[in-house]
């Protein structure tokens, strides 16, 4: 594809050969001179230097000493619709596989594929142009809406309710029973039935090995737009709020409320019955035992805000030397004191 399209098709400023055919993109290392990659970190303009690129996706303010260039306000957001122009995710042609399992009353929209062995209850419905992977199940009573793409071994339970243009990856489990039970008088642990709904809203990506819990009354609601990693845990009566972003091994213990626009990274942990506000960012392993108000980075164990954090991790490794030099100040106070006595 000739560069100038591809600017075209970005919203890019050109800068360079206007008729370079480029064939895909590349990372900045490996990038030959037909592959177009992109900056979109200043910890990579070393890099920058020795690329052997045909062109590069930067900001308006870097210099590239003449090579060929699109110019866009967001590189990275331009880097990832440049993927989109040479690389299209499989699909298989719509169809029902002879070994799908697919129940009289389930109703099916228009151009769906359903792969080998999948399982489709009673009362299911299914919205057009959805893909459904072999070996998914979809339980009684649920319903996924247009354009959703179910990909192998999801579990869906009964009367979940998913939104438009939704994806889940491999394994993830919707609607398992919430972690729920009352202790009898004997010791022993009662099961306590989850009844409750699950909803998950338009354009909610789900990753692979993820679980979403049903609670036992009330709902638990991933919002629009909502982007969750890996093995991630989400328990009952949970609130994920819009455009939020979960990382890899995040958890959440039951009836959390996370606010809009909320990046909590890899394994964070969020005990049970707290809010955390919009913009909230937690950093790596953080564990948050509190609600934590909206616009706050926090990180560390108990969670406290970032900066302070950072200060106590320099003390933290300086802790067996501080104790010494405090051990050492004791003793020759110590040993003042006992002259003076001796006075």
């Amino acid at each position: 594809m000739r560069l100038d399209l591809i600017a075209e098709k970005l919203g890019c400023k050109l800068e360079g050969d206007s008729s370079l055919e480029i064939l895909g993109v590349d990372k900045i290392e490996t990038a030959g001179p037909r592959m177009l990659t992109f900056v979109a970190n200043r910890k990579y303009l070393p890099k920058l230097k020795q690329t052997r690129a045909g062109a590069v996706i930067v900001d308006y303010n870097i210099d590239c000493n003449g090579r060929n260039v699109l110019r866009h306000a967001n590189p990275y957001l331009a880097y990832a619709k440049a993927l989109e122009l040479f690389y299209e995710p499989y699909r298989p042609a719509p169809s029902i596989s002879a070994s799908a399992s697919v129940a009289p009353s389930a109703k099916i929209g228009k151009d769906v594929y359903i792969g080998p062995f999948v399982f489709i209850d009673e009362d299911v419905v299914i919205g057009d142009y959805c893909y459904i992977f072999p070996n998914a199940s979809i339980f009684r009573g649920s319903k996924i809406g247009s354009s959703c793409v179910i990909h192998s071994n999801v579990s869906i339970r009964e009367g979940v309710q998913i939104g438009d243009r939704v994806m889940i990856k491999n394994g993830a489990v919707i609607g398992s029973d919430g972690f729920g039970f009352a202790k009898q008088e004997d010791g022993h642990h009662y099961k306590i039935i989850q009844t409750g709904q699950i909803f998950i809203e338009d354009e909610v990506e789900i990753g692979a090995n993820t679980a979403i819990d049903r609670p036992a009354i009330g709902e638990t609601r991933i919002k629009k737009g909502v982007k969750i990693d890996n093995l991630v845990q989400i328990g009952h009566s949970s609130e994920v709020g819009e455009s939020s972003i979960l990382c890899a091994q995040v958890g959440l213990a039951g009836s959390t409320k996370i606010g809009k626009q909320v990046i909590l990274s890899g394994q964070v942990g969020v005990a049970g019955h707290l809010e955390i506000g919009d913009n909230v960012i937690a950093t790596a392993q953080t564990g948050i035992p509190n609600s934590v108000k909206e616009n706050t980075m926090v990180s560390g164990y108990p969670a406290i805000e970032n900066r302070a954090w950072l200060k106590s991790s320099v003390v933290f490794s300086r802790l067996p030397e501080i104790l010494r030099e405090l051990q050492s100040l004791q003793a020759r106070v110590e040993e003042l004191e006992k002259k003076l006595n001796q006075k």
